[in-house]
């Protein structure tokens, strides 16, 4: 089974917010989070998938998500490249 550690961003107001978290079916997900039946701090806003990575252990991809929720720098390299790209 794989693991899927994820970045979502949002746009609120003027800045751009970001979810960081980790599961087995990714794009599930996504679609739990954009129909406010995903975490509570991601009801009511429609995210977009910034980054994923593949880990083949859960106890792998929940380091990683604890890493990358708590590296501010680097979720916010992963947003500019994101908006960069896609705006």
């Amino acid at each position: 089974m794989s693991f899927f550690v994820y970045l979502l961003i949002t746009k609120q107001k003027n800045k751009f917010i970001s979810y960081v978290g980790y599961t087995t079916n990714l794009y599930k997900r996504l679609e739990l989070h954009n129909f406010s039946k995903g975490a509570k701090f991601t009801k009511g806003r429609k995210w977009n998938l910034a980054y994923k990575k593949k880990y083949h252990t859960k106890s792998i991809a929940m380091q990683e998500e604890y890493k990358l929720k708590k590296n501010y720098k680097l979720r916010k390299i992963i947003k500019e490249k994101y908006i960069t790209n896609n705006l």
